[in-house]
C-alpha cells in the first residue's frame, strides 16, 4: 500500500479553486435547500440525502415542511406522524433520530440549533460530515465534509489507497480534507464537492470528460477510478424469508406495530410468520379461506426479504381475531400510519 500523497502534491494543489470555479457554472444551484441558510431546513435536507437520491428526496422534502414547518412542531409531533411521512423514504433509524433530534434542540438549545460544526455533533443523528456541512451552509464556518460522494471524489483526485474500514485511515482523509479547504467560499466548495460526487464522479460509470479535476486525478492517470475509495470490509449479506398475514375485514386491515429496534423499527405493519403454512392453518382454525399471493424481494442494505402475503378475508359479522397481537384499522387510517414501503404497497 502507497503513501497517501500530501496535499502539496500536485493533485491536490489548486484543488478548491477548480471545484469553486467549476460549481459556480455547471453546479446545481435550484435545490430547494439551496435558496436558505435555515438551519433546520438544511439538516432536513441533509439527513434525506444520506443514502437517497436527490429526485426521490425532493417531494417528501416538500411535504416535510407543509406539515413541521420548523423544528418546533417537528419535535411536538407524535413519531407515528413523523414516521407516516417518512414511509417509502426508507433507513428508517433517520425518521427516528430526526425526531428525537428535534426534541433535543428545543429542550435543550430553546429551539435554536448550535452554530458551530462541533455543537450540531452532539445532537442525536448528526455525525462529523452532517454538522459540517449545515455549518457551512448555515453560518460559513470553515470546515470539511466527508460524506460518500466527497470521499469518492478525493481518493480517486489524490490517489488514496487506504482502506476506509480502517479508523487510521478515514482519519488521515479526513486530515486531508481538511487541509484542502479554501480560505474563502467555503459554502460554494462543499456543495461543489457534493455535486461532483453525485453527477460527474459517480461509483460505476464516472464522466471524467466532464470533471474538472480530470488532470490532477491520480484515478484517471492510473486508468482505474472504480479502485477508489478501497475498503476491503464488505457488509455480507443475508437472505429472509416469510409469509405476511393480509387479514382484512370489509375496508378494515389487521396491523401489528413492530418494535422500537431492529427492522422497520415502530412502523406498523402485517403480522409476521416464517412460512405461509402457519397463516394457512390460522385461516382454518378462524373458518376463513386464504389466499396465498406470489412473493416478493424486499431489498434492504444488509439482506434479500423474500416476502410472501397471504390474503384472509374475515367475514363481516366474524369476531375479532384470537391470539393474534395486533388491531383493526380502516384502510384510509391504515395509510396514513409509518408503514413500510412494500407494506403500504399491499393494502393500497
Amino acid at each position: 500500500m502507497s503513501v497517501p500523497p500530501t496535499p502539496a502534491a500536485p493533485q491536490g494543489a489548486g484543488l478548491a479553486e477548480c471545484v469553486i470555479a467549476w460549481q459556480r457554472q455547471h453546479g446545481r444551484h435550484t435545490l430547494p435547500w439551496q435558496q436558505t441558510r435555515d438551519p433546520y431546513r438544511v439538516w432536513l435536507s441533509e439527513i434525506m440525502l444520506q443514502q437517497t437520491q436527490v429526485s426521490t428526496v425532493l417531494d417528501y422534502y416538500a411535504r416535510f415542511l407543509t406539515r413541521f414547518p420548523d423544528v418546533q412542531a417537528l419535535a411536538a409531533a407524535p413519531l407515528d406522524d413523523v414516521l407516516a411521512l417518512w414511509s417509502g423514504l426508507g433507513y428508517y433509524s433517520r425518521a427516528r433520530n430526526l425526531h428525537r433530534c428535534a426534541q433535543a434542540v428545543v429542550a435543550q438549545h430553546g429551539g435554536r440549533f448550535p452554530d458551530s460544526a462541533a455543537g450540531l455533533a452532539t445532537l442525536p443523528g448528526i455525525g462529523r460530515s452532517t454538522a459540517a456541512a449545515i455549518a457551512a451552509f448555515c453560518h460559513g464556518e470553515r470546515v470539511a465534509i466527508l460524506d460518500g460522494n466527497v470521499k469518492r471524489v478525493l481518493t480517486r483526485v489524490l490517489g488514496f489507497d487506504g482502506d476506509l474500514a480502517e479508523a487510521r485511515h478515514e482519519k488521515q482523509l479526513w486530515a486531508l480534507a481538511e487541509s484542502l479547504l479554501p480560505q474563502t467560499g467555503i459554502e460554494t466548495y462543499t456543495q461543489g464537492l457534493m455535486d461532483l460526487g453525485a453527477t460527474v464522479c459517480t461509483t460505476r460509470q464516472p464522466r471524467c470528460d466532464a470533471c474538472p479535476l480530470t488532470a490532477r486525478c491520480a484515478a484517471k492517470t492510473q486508468g482505474r477510478p472504480q479502485a477508489y475509495p478501497v475498503k476491503t470490509r464488505k457488509l455480507r449479506r443475508r437472505a429472509w424469508a416469510h409469509a405476511l398475514l393480509w387479514l382484512t375485514q370489509g375496508d378494515r386491515v389487521w396491523l401489528v406495530q413492530r418494535p422500537p429496534r431492529g427492522v422497520w423499527a415502530g412502523l406498523w405493519t402485517l403480522p409476521q410468520a416464517d412460512e405461509a403454512a402457519a397463516w394457512l392453518e390460522w385461516a382454518a382454525s378462524a373458518g376463513a379461506k386464504a389466499q396465498v399471493g406470489p412473493s416478493f424481494v424486499h431489498v434492504l442494505t444488509h439482506a434479500d426479504w423474500t416476502l410472501t402475503p397471504v390474503r384472509v378475508a374475515l367475514a363481516d359479522d366474524a369476531p375479532a381475531p384470537a391470539a393474534l397481537e395486533g388491531r383493526w384499522f380502516a384502510r384510509d387510517d391504515a395509510l396514513a400510519l409509518g408503514l413500510p414501503a412494500p407494506i403500504r404497497r399491499l393494502i393500497s
